[in-house]
């Protein structure tokens, strides 16, 4: 029997199918339906056998992470800053092969060479500088590695000059006819990527070495964040926040700050217990004790009181403040007068990074989604099992990097000098200038009964053969 065409179709659409090409008769109607079913079936337990598998995946990844990201924690700060290092370097890769042309680059052989040799230069420059403190320490405590890069020390910043402009210089000679469009997009946007992933995830490193904290507790509120705004915006959300992020709600945004500034508040006062995470690191060591000679204020419980906070505005500002206190009632002034809060001073810096990474920090993620949305991709790249890649975890991450380093050199960085920077200004010295101070600097000891007469005596007579009269007097 010929079915007519409108019949043929809706029938199509109802998961039938026809089993000879244009009959059909009466057993095809029962097994039809059926048949349609099974397939359905099928299909369904496919697409749930996958979830599962990428559900798994993600699992196991997720442990695997979380088991070394402690392992590194408890093995120091120098093998955290080589994790740092190799986060970056799977970042720069995945960015890097967004505007790969396999076509063109076969025509200009060695440029990817070129993009990893700016990239090593930048990780010479800054490493070198964030922990050059604490690697004259550790240099200076042997005379053979003191004699062997004492000049590296010293021509640090020349020398990644240096090699920054033989990489310039290579990139000029390798232009090539036709090519030249391609090559300096592929110049200008190896440096985009260094400018605005790596120089800011960079900041990290300096914050490990001024205690463990200023990196694992910005870092952890990030991640807070994340989850505090995601189940927020599920249980609460109904008010779209951005159009580059249409699952973003209002209603996450704010719970995300109230969770994130709840949970900064109770983080920081339970990392600030234990030395391994507050004391400073001065020199390069591995898996060794931390001792603080003595512990940061911050890390000590004080009272402060609501007077208190018009010390640190601004003139005018605290000044306005005074003029409006004066004109309330006297009992409302004595109330204010009597309010204080007793707590730990760096429960307060973590409430100020809670702020950031809640209000801020986010927009690290939106940019990341317009950039994904240019080049029409889900995903940065592959790097982590079941979560993408590695730049689609640490989007926010850069940005509060950049924050946390700032706010502390501005508001918790102690600001008389160290033996790191002392030995840093000293190095730079020649051997003779070197050699006044430290004669001078045994005087000082000898007066300070720290070092005994005769030693400094040896010391002094020997400074005396060796310099000029004028600087031996």
């Amino acid at each position: 029997m010929q079915l007519p065409k409108a019949l043929t179709i809706r029938l199509r659409r109802r998961g039938w199918r026809r089993l000879s090409s244009g009959s059909m008769n009466g057993s095809a109607d029962t097994a039809s339906p059926k048949l349609s079913r099974r397939t359905s079936n099928a299909g369904a337990a496919a697409e749930a056998e996958n979830r599962f598998k990428s559900f798994r995946v993600r699992t196991i990844s997720t442990i695997v992470l979380i088991g070394t990201f402690i392992g590194i924690i408890a093995a120091g700060h120098v093998p955290l800053m080589f994790m740092i290092l190799g986060i970056q370097f799977l970042m720069v890769r995945e960015v890097f092969a967004l505007a790969r042309v396999r076509q063109q680059e076969k025509k200009v052989p060695g440029f990817r060479a070129q993009q990893w040799y700016f990239f090593f230069v930048a990780a010479f420059y800054l490493y070198i500088r964030f922990i050059k403190k604490n690697l004259t320490i550790e240099l200076t405590s042997s005379a053979r590695t003191a004699a062997m890069f004492g000049w590296l020390l010293r021509h640090h910043t020349i020398m990644s000059f240096s090699l920054y402009t033989a990489g310039f210089v290579l990139f000029v000679l390798t232009l090539k006819k036709g090519m030249y469009t391609y090559q300096f997009g592929q110049y200008a946007w190896t440096h985009m990527i260094l400018m605005t992933i790596f120089f800011p995830s960079s900041f990290f490193v300096s914050n490990i070495f001024e205690g463990l904290i200023w990196f694992l507790l910005p870092a952890a509120l990030v991640i807070i964040n994340d989850i505090a705004a995601y189940l927020a915006g599920f249980f609460f959300g109904r008010t779209p926040l951005i159009q580059l992020s249409p699952k973003k709600t209002w209603e996450g945004f704010v719970g995300g700050l109230i969770g994130t500034t709840v949970a900064s508040w109770y983080m920081a006062g339970f990392l600030s217990r234990f030395d391994w995470f507050v004391c400073p690191r001065t020199d390069l060591s591995i898996i060794q004790p931390l001792d603080c000679a003595a512990t940061p204020s911050i890390y000590s419980p004080q009272t402060f009181y609501l007077t208190d906070i018009l010390t640190l505005l601004p003139a005018e500002a605290s000044d306005a403040l005074m003029t409006l206190f004066d004109r309330l009632d006297p009992g409302w002034q004595a109330l204010a007068r009597g309010a204080s809060l007793t707590c730990l001073p760096m429960q307060l810096h973590a409430v100020v990074l809670a702020t950031f990474a809640s209000l801020i920090a986010p927009f690290g993620g939106f940019f990341a989604s317009g950039f994904k949305r240019g080049f029409k991709i889900k995903d940065f790249g592959d790097s982590i099992p079941g979560h993408g890649g590695m730049t689609d975890r640490m989007d926010c991450q850069v940005v509060m990097a950049v924050f946390s380093y700032v706010y502390f050199t501005s508001y918790v960085a102690p600001t008389g000098p160290s033996v790191g920077s002392v030995l840093s200004a000293a190095v730079r010295l020649t051997p003779l200038e070197q050699l006044d101070l430290f004669s001078r600097m045994a005087n000082v000891l000898v007066g300070a009964k720290v070092l005994p007469s005769a030693i400094g005596e040896t010391i002094a007579t020997h400074a005396r053969r060796r310099l000029p009269p004028a600087q031996s007097t």
